[in-house]
């Protein structure tokens, strides 16, 4: 692998972000079961068989690379190498169990630590945000594909929280700074709505893991946004330790960093 090849990468995941959202689909069409991990976040059908098939496929074109995916067992050989995929096989399961539509495929790929490409696909609604390194960020549907940026607005800010995750550090944040703007919703459609310039600010201190961030940050960074730990930190990929513990942070605009209470 070398950053050469990322546009024919990225061509790979938008046909598998498709392809694994019609196993979703079928399922999220009829009822299903509920498993629930130990650490109670719960677990279908469709996560598996969305992971088994994106899985299966990147291991056979490109075995070069490692893979980190939220459904597979974690290989820590995957640390050795430079290039890892980074995959969240179906983002938002609750929102999934839910019925909302609000849930997404997220396939990023990695290079020496930074999310270099990035493919977040909703299945429901047939919309896909994508980005490569240096190439800019694209947004997707009906076949048609344009090029987005961040939004320039430094006032009367409009925010994206989280529909099914709750913080009471974020309430005191939004009291802080009287933020009137707030649009409700799940999984990584939150970060593509900062990329796309519906919004212009997206806190989270609560977990998340490197699935859940990998694709969504080259996206914002590629549409001229900034994403950042809540430390203000770089967020780095295939790590050890792949929980995101000190929160993030993704705006528009510096003029749109929130002083956190």
């Amino acid at each position: 692998m070398n950053l050469n090849q990322l546009a024919e990468v990225l061509g790979t995941a938008k046909h598998l972000a498709v392809k694994a959202s019609k196993v979703i689909l079928d399922i999220y069409l009829k009822d299903f079961a509920i498993d629930y991990k130990e650490d109670t976040s719960p677990l279908t059908e469709a996560d598996r068989k969305s992971n088994e098939l994106i899985v299966a496929a990147l291991k056979n074109k490109y075995p070069e690379c490692a893979i980190l995916a939220e459904e597979s067992t974690d290989d820590p050989k995957r640390l050795n190498n430079d290039w890892c995929f980074i995959i969240d096989p179906l983002d938002g399961t609750k929102e999934f169990i839910k019925k909302n539509g609000e849930f997404t495929i997220n396939i990023a790929l990695a290079h020496k630590g930074k999310a270099v490409l990035g493919v977040v696909y909703i299945p429901v609604a047939g919309d896909m945000y994508y980005a490569v390194k240096g190439m800019g960020a694209f947004y997707e549907a009906n076949g048609k594909s344009e090029r987005i940026f961040v939004s320039s607005r430094t006032e009367d800010i409009r925010m994206v929280k989280s529909r099914s995750h709750t913080s009471g550090k974020l309430d005191e944040l939004i009291k802080k700074h009287d933020i009137k703007n707030i649009r409700i919703a799940g999984s990584a459609i939150k970060g593509c709505l900062i990329a796309k310039g519906e919004a212009e600010i997206y806190y989270r201190f609560g977990y998340t893991m490197e699935w859940d961030t990998a694709a969504m940050q080259c996206i914002i960074e590629e549409a001229g946004g900034i994403f950042r730990q809540m430390d203000d930190s770089e967020m780095t990929y295939n790590r050890p330790n792949t929980l995101n513990e000190k929160g993030f942070y993704a705006i528009n605009d510096y003029k749109n960093k929130l002083e956190i209470p």
